[in-house]
C-alpha cells in the first residue's frame, strides 16, 4: 500500500508537471506512512529500480543545508540571484533550481561542517574572510547527513575548482562522523545510483582526529564513551572495502575502538591550541553578530578558530607546494 501510495504521487507529479516533495508525499497519508524515513527509502528504491535520478520522477528533496562566504554566487532559473555572504548562511537550492554558479577567483579553500551549530559559530567568526587564513573561503553544513542540494553543490565545487584549492571536512571523530565523510567523498548506499554525479573524490578530512587530541592537550576525561551503536557501526564500517576506507579512517575507528571513546567537534572547545610560530603574530579578529568588537593576539578564547586557522592553512599550503 505504502509503495503504491507513493507511485500514485509520484504519477501525478509527473501528469500535471508539478513537483513534490518526499515531505509531500508523507504529509499525504501521515497514518500510511508512519515515518518520513519510510517515504525517503521508497522514492530512493523506486528511481534505483527504473534507473532513474529522483529529479526524472518529478520529486524534489527539501533543501536543508546552508553555506555561508561572499565568494559564491548562485543564479537560479527563474532569474533570481543568491548572493552569500561571510557572517551568515543561506540556504543551499535544489540543483533543479540552479542555472550557474559564479565563484571568485581568490577562493582559497572550502570547509564542509558537520554540524548546523557549529557552522553558525564559524560564520558569526566570519571564519570565511578571516585575515590569518591564506585567503577567502566558503563554509557549507548539510546539518548531519546531507541532504541532495548540499551534496551538489559540494560536487560541484570538487568539479569545477582548481585542483590547488583544498575540500576539507570537518566531523565527529568517530564512525558517524567517518560516515558522513564518506557520503560527500564516496557517495551513500541508498543513492548508489546516482553517487557518479554527486560523490566528490576531492574532499579531504581536516579532522577531528582521535589521535591528535593529546597534541591538542585534550584531557582524556573530557571524551565521551563510545556506546554499543558506535561500536556496531564502527565494525560495520571497517569491513568496507579499501576504496571507500583510506587507511588513515581506519586507524582512526581502531583507534576509537580501542580507547573506547569518541572526539566530538565540541570536545576542541577545551583545547589548548599552539599557534604555528610563523602565524603567531598574526592578529586574531574577534566578532559578535554586530561586526568586530576588538583585536587581539591568539588567545585560548576560540580553541575551535585557532584549530581550524592552523589546520586550514596547513592543508593550503600543502595543495600549494603539490
Amino acid at each position: 500500500a505504502q509503495l503504491f501510495r507513493v507511485l500514485d504521487v509520484t504519477h501525478e507529479a509527473l501528469v500535471t508537471d508539478i513537483p513534490a516533495t518526499k515531505r509531500d508525499i508523507y504529509y499525504k497519508d501521515v497514518p500510511l506512512f508512519g515515518k518520513q524515513a519510510v517515504v525517503d527509502r521508497l522514492v530512493d528504491d523506486l528511481a534505483a529500480t527504473f534507473e532513474l535520478e529522483r529529479s526524472d520522477l518529478n520529486i524534489r528533496a527539501t533543501s536543508k543545508g546552508l553555506v555561508c562566504g561572499a565568494g559564491l554566487v548562485m543564479h537560479l532559473m527563474e532569474g533570481e540571484v543568491v548572493y552569500t555572504n561571510d557572517s551568515e548562511g543561506a540556504l543551499i537550492p535544489v540543483g533543479e533550481d540552479i542555472s550557474r554558479f559564479e565563484v571568485d577567483d581568490d577562493i582559497s579553500w572550502v570547509l564542509i561542517v558537520e554540524k548546523e551549530a557549529v557552522f553558525q559559530t564559524l560564520c558569526r567568526l566570519k571564519l570565511a574572510s578571516h585575515p590569518s587564513l591564506p585567503g577567502p573561503g566558503i563554509v557549507i553544513t548539510g546539518k548531519g547527513y546531507p541532504d541532495i542540494a548540499t551534496r551538489q553543490l559540494v560536487k560541484t565545487l570538487s568539479d569545477n575548482l582548481p585542483s590547488h584549492i583544498p575540500i576539507l571536512a570537518l566531523v565527529d571523530g568517530d564512525a558517524y562522523g567517518l560516515d558522513i565523510l564518506s557520503v560527500y567523498k564516496h557517495g551513500s548506499m541508498s543513492l548508489r545510483h546516482e553517487n557518479e554525479k554527486l560523490a566528490a573524490s576531492r574532499v579531504e578530512w581536516l579532522g577531528v582526529w582521535a589521535s591528535e587530541l593529546a597534541e591538542l592537550n585534550i584531557d582524556r576525561n573530557a571524551l565521551i564513551p563510545i556506546t554499543k551503536h558506535d561500536e556496531k557501526k564502527a565494525h560495520s564500517m571497517l569491513r568496507r572495502d579499501a576504496s571507500t576506507m583510506p587507511l588513515k579512517w581506519r586507524k582512526e575507528l581502531m583507534h576509537m575502538l580501542h580507547n573506547r571513546c569518541k572526539a566530538e567537534i565540541e570536545i576542541i572547545s577545551t583545547a589548548k591550541v599552539k599557534p604555528q610560530a610563523r602565524r603567531a603574530e598574526v592578529l586574531l579578529s574577534r566578532y559578535t553578530t554586530n561586526g568586530p568588537v576588538q583585536q587581539m593576539t591568539r588567545s585560548p578564547a576560540y580553541p575551535l578558530l585557532d584549530y581550524l586557522l592552523n589546520k586550514i592553512s596547513d592543508f593550503v599550503d600543502l595543495y600549494v607546494d603539490a
